[in-house]
């Protein structure tokens, strides 16, 4: 039995066999506390087709307040509907070979092309490339898929099954529903070939919708932030539909359209299972932030759940406290050391401030909040690769870890630092290319405009001293104090990069799958930070706890080895397998064993997805 917050429900073996196989310088170092880098893109190989490429946004030249901005993210707005033009609708000769010939529906393509005359004041609405794919493929091969003789077929009836199933992916039924035409009729001839000719457009239409949804999912994610990077993931529709007019098995078909890993069959176990449950007793505002002297309504529910948890120490050292003040809304001193003494047995930090973590620990996450995760972290995953890949690395920045599974055992998990939210972590994934000891760091230009520069203009030389090295554009070393800082704003024509030292950002190495957002995994000199429980604290990069133990994983050796090659020096050293790394972002996220884990909402990216997929489905509306 597997307990899933206040509900309990059998994870099924075969979902869990699935996931178990599938100092320094100090004023430097106020400046440069973590960090980005460069390099330039290589095509990941095989299964891990390497994102759009994109053109960096131009930033006026000169100017002291210029800056260079972080991404930003946008008002998603869907592709509006076309109706489809049955009019380019032109009968062709059917030619069928001869390897096909048991395939073929019953009815004849003459009853196809006499029936298309019920479709000339039809109103069908669908995505542009549905509606191109539906007369492109019916103009090639005019025959019914759905229908059979003068009724729906079991084909129809099994994809008409499988879309009224769609929540259960925690997609919207609505979003896919055809109107059947009963069994029998009392129509004439004429009026019953026009009502299956419209549904024979309509199904078509919505089981390219449901296949695309599946595959690629409902939102186009570059479309929604900068942050987001992405390859697209194209349905060939044509082979979708030529699939389904030759085959029986058009629900195995169907459904293999969705991701294929066990993770993405953890959610669905997960879904269901919260869909079943029942809601929380007592809901806490999971934002809820309250420090000592404040006051809210939600602390009373707080206590209420402490005092129904206490043991016998915690009640001897505080029962009598929450008896007095438990209906409190005021967060009096004399609660601190209960609060303090919760988040510690917790394995928290004890500093008596009640945060997300807190409420999280004490209350749980609510079943609607859980539901809604577990729906994102669905669509989310139709944006990456069907098969995740093995040996892999996967970062989930909500988490604040990473972890290095090979085989499907999880063999590494280090806690990591992401980005600050006004600096935040790309979501992406890409290919793990080399490691460097002992690396240089090259700082990125955002961080030379923004941080450095208005330094360097009342102290040009101050780069020298600190360690770093200052290049012009055509790749020669010029002394940071020859340059005139001041005649410069968002574009500077010279590079910086801090040496290898004790006092470097980057530690003693860092991992590298270049790519266009300049984020990499690497060491740090500021270890304190990953005693924290809040993580998002670096300039975007990933800083790992562990970062020995993910080189020696991800170059196939041992720790031993890579404690020697840090003896001696700058060096490089390349990954010779095909490693993928995803740099995710999942608020519900299933662990090794399918139980699926939640995270707080980090960069509120969980909101701006429903916004999109809201935006989605009223576009979809029949009443849009």
């Amino acid at each position: 039995m597997r307990i899933f917050g206040n509900k309990a429900t059998v994870m099924p073996l075969a979902v869990a066999a699935a996931l178990a196989l599938g100092a320094p310088q100090a004023s430097a170092q106020g400046l440069f506390d973590m960090l980005f880098g460069g390099g330039i893109r290589h095509d990941p190989q095989g299964e891990f087709p390497p994102p759009p490429k994109q053109r960096p946004s131009k930033v006026p030249a000169g100017g002291g307040g210029s800056k260079i901005s972080s991404p930003s993210y946008y008002t998603y707005k869907a592709d509006r509907l076309v109706r489809v033009d049955f009019s380019a609708l032109v009968p062709a000769p059917a030619t069928v070979a001869a390897q096909d010939a048991a395939f073929v529906p019953s009815v004849t393509s003459n009853a196809f092309r006499e029936a298309i005359a019920g479709l000339g004041d039809y109103e069908l609405y669908a995505e542009p490339d549905i509606a191109k794919a539906l007369i492109a493929y019916y103009s090639a091969n005019p025959d019914f898929i759905w229908v059979t003789g003068t009724a729906p077929n079991s084909r129809a009836q099994d994809a008409v099954r499988v879309l009224g199933e769609a929540a259960s992916y925690g997609l919207t039924p609505a979003a896919y529903t055809v109107d059947v035409p009963a069994a029998s009729s009392a129509a004439s001839v004429d009026e019953r070939q026009k009502e299956l000719v419209r549904f024979e457009m309509a199904l078509t239409a919505r089981v390219l919708r449901y296949a695309h949804d599946a595959q690629s999912g409902r939102v186009d994610p570059n479309r929604m932030t900068g942050y987001y990077d992405f390859p697209a993931k194209p349905l060939d529709m044509d082979g979708v539909l030529k699939t389904l007019a030759h085959t029986q098995e058009v629900r195995t078909y169907l459904e293999s359209r969705h991701p294929q890993n066990a993770e993405y069959q953890a959610l669905r176990v997960e879904l269901e299972a919260l869909q079943a449950s029942e809601e929380n007793e007592i809901v806490v505002d999971p934002k809820l932030l309250l420090k000592p002297g404040e006051s809210s309504p939600e602390l009373p529910k707080l206590l209420t759940l402490i005092a129904r948890n206490l043991d016998d120490e915690m009640g001897g050292d505080y029962g009598e406290v929450l008896a007095r003040l438990g209906k409190s809304e005021l967060y009096d001193p004399e609660l601190v050391p209960v609060i303090k003494a919760v988040q510690k047995r917790a394995g928290m930090k004890g500093d008596g401030v009640i945060g997300p973590r807190t409420v999280a620990t004490l209350a749980g996450t609510s079943k609607a909040d859980k539901v809604t995760k577990v729906k994102v972290a669905l669509e989310e995953l139709r944006w990456l690769p069907s098969d995740l890949g093995s040996p892999r690395v996967f970062i989930n920045q909500p988490a604040f870890t990473a972890s290095y599974i090979d085989n499907g055992e999880e063999k590494l998990k280090t806690r990591v630092v992401v980005g600050k939210v006004t600096n935040q972590t790309a979501f992406f994934y890409d290919q793990i290319e080399q490691v460097d000891f002992h690396p240089y760091w090259g700082v990125p230009q955002s961080i030379i405009v923004n941080e450095m520069l208005p330094r360097l203009r009342n102290d040009p030389g101050y780069l020298d001293r600190a360690g770093y090295e200052v290049t012009d554009s055509s790749g020669r070393r010029v002394p940071s104090s020859a340059v005139n800082w001041g005649a410069y704003g968002a574009n500077i024509p010279y590079s910086v990069r801090q040496q290898p030292s004790e006092a470097n950002a980057l530690g003693e190495l860092k991992i590298l799958f270049p790519n266009k957002h300049a984020i990499y995994m690497h060491d740090t000199p500021q270890k304190s930070f990953f005693e924290r429980d809040m993580r998002a604290l670096s300039h975007g990069c990933v800083r790992l706890q562990d970062p020995r133990g993910m080189a020696a994983a991800v170059l196939g050796t041992s720790v031993d080895y890579i404690a020697e090659k840090l003896k001696h020096g700058h060096s490089t050293e390349k990954v010779t397998r095909t490693i993928p790394v995803y740099v995710a972002y999942f608020t519900a996220w299933p662990d090794m064993s399918g139980n699926v884990e939640y995270f707080n909402d980090v960069y509120d990216r969980d909101t701006r997805l429903m916004q999109a997929l809201d935006a989605t489905e009223a576009v979809r509306s029949p009443a849009s």
